[in-house]
């Protein structure tokens, strides 16, 4: 029996213990409304179990993701309990005034926003609510044999909507606040990264035309060591411009195909092996060697943000590898990641990381050894470790950073070993 099945088991075992103590007491009720907001008061775990079961049809989330902790599926009996009060509440009392059960309609829109779910979504959430308790009230209202005037009918449905509504329009105007402000940071952070981009482009940009002006000087074509040397610099810039394209169009990638993750089962010893495969040259030219440790194994996850995470990592160990050193290395392993979590270690021998450095290293176009290029004959855009860091956040990972300058660096990235509820994906980079 699934989670879900379960679940509305345990919300339906339940109500039954309410019904036949609750049916005794109708004779002390004093009006229609009195009885009709005892009877949902009383059904209210089973009128909760029937509106999982049709979120679970309309929604595009796993059936036990719908409501994903006790917490939150308590929410629901306790919406409807409330609704059943205002049922028979003054005229002047509003459900909106209680504070508890507003708060629990905030909830379920943060909850629905950070399941991506629609504003239609949401309205239809609560419609199907809304029908639910409708359908009920007219049932019991005939298996009661109940008599209620005009007025009396009109109220108590009215009541119900009345309700429903307050409740739905604090849910969507929760949502929506959530939406927007996830919009506005997403278009900071773009000005931003546009700005630091611009910024990076035209340092190479502007090198480039100055070395291309200078090749058209006579004097500089008819000197050797000094064409020698401008085209030396053309072709380290230009380098840099591939490296940074590269990595804006990685970038771009997890904005657009990327942003929603795709999780799947990925046998991770296999794609490790891939990216040694990938960085075989560059290590090669580097007298670097690639472990890939045999004991990776298959996890699910959003495999081809996992592929960025581990190629970003081994590329920069193999650029920043220690040249003094006979034996250099960088190895793919398995680590200790704790219950539930899976870990992986990409492990060097490289020149480390100065301690000063560290807490900067995931920030976009911070590089540690920038003004190690010349001696180490590389060059970069800084925007590696932040792709990296990008990654981890949208897999609900976690990323750590040891390192020791001379020594060599550790970056274990910590993963659930199945795929993480939307709302755990927050704050995650440590260095």
């Amino acid at each position: 029996m699934s989670l879900f099945l379960k679940r509305s088991y345990r919300i339906i075992k339940v109500a039954s213990c309410f019904h036949d103590s609750t049916e005794l007491s109708l004779i002390s009720a004093d009006s229609y409304a009195d009885v009709v907001s005892q009877r949902v008061a009383a059904e209210r775990l089973t009128l909760a179990a029937r509106w999982l079961e049709r979120l679970n049809e309309l929604l595009i989330v796993p059936a036990n993701e719908v409501f994903p902790s006790d917490q939150l599926l308590d929410h629901i009996p306790t919406l409807i309990a409330e609704i059943a009060r205002y049922l028979r509440a003054p005229a002047d009392e509003e459900i909106a005034a209680n504070a508890a059960v507003i708060d629990k309609a905030r909830e379920l829109g943060m909850l629905r926003h950070d399941q991506r779910a629609s504003v239609h979504q949401l309205l239809r959430e609560y419609e199907i609510l809304g029908e639910l308790l409708e359908t009920f009230v007219v049932e019991e209202t005939e298996r009661l044999g109940l008599q209620p005037t005009a007025g009396e009918g009109f109220d108590v449905l009215r009541r119900l909507t009345h309700a429903a509504r307050t409740l739905m329009r604090t849910t969507v105007d929760t949502f929506v606040s959530e939406y927007t402000t996830t919009i506005q940071e997403r278009n900071e952070r773009i000005k931003s990264f546009n700005r630091m981009a611009s910024h990076e482009l035209r340092s190479p940009i502007g090198t480039l035309l100055f070395a291309a002006a200078m090749l058209r000087q006579d004097a500089v074509r008819a000197d050797p060591q000094r064409l020698a040397r401008i085209v030396s610099t053309i072709s380290s810039n230009t380098e840099r411009l591939s490296h940074l394209v590269t990595n804006l169009e990685r970038l771009t990638r997890l904005t657009d195909s990327l942003d929603v993750p795709s999780q799947q089962e990925t046998d991770v010893h296999a794609l490790a092996t891939e990216v040694a495969r990938q960085l075989e040259e560059m290590a090669a030219s580097r007298g670097v060697t690639i472990r890939v440790d045999g004991s990776l194994r298959p996890i699910v996850v959003d495999a081809a943000r996992l592929e960025l995470i581990i190629l970003n990592l081994v590329s920069n160990a193999i650029k920043y590898c220690d040249t003094a050193k006979a034996e250099r290395f960088v190895e793919i392993a398995t680590a200790e990641g704790g219950e539930g979590l899976c870990a992986i270690a990409i492990r060097d021998n490289g020149l480390g990381i100065p301690e000063s450095d560290r807490p900067a290293i995931f920030d976009r176009f911070f590089r540690a050894h920038a003004h190690l290029d010349g001696e180490l004959g590389v060059s970069g855009t800084g925007l590696g470790l932040a792709i990296v860091a990008d990654c981890v956040r949208e897999l609900g990972a976690s990323i750590t950073c040891q390192s020791t300058a001379g020594v060599g660096s550790t970056f274990i990235v910590t993963l659930p070993c199945h795929p993480p509820s939307p709302s755990l994906l927050s704050d995650s980079v440590h260095a």
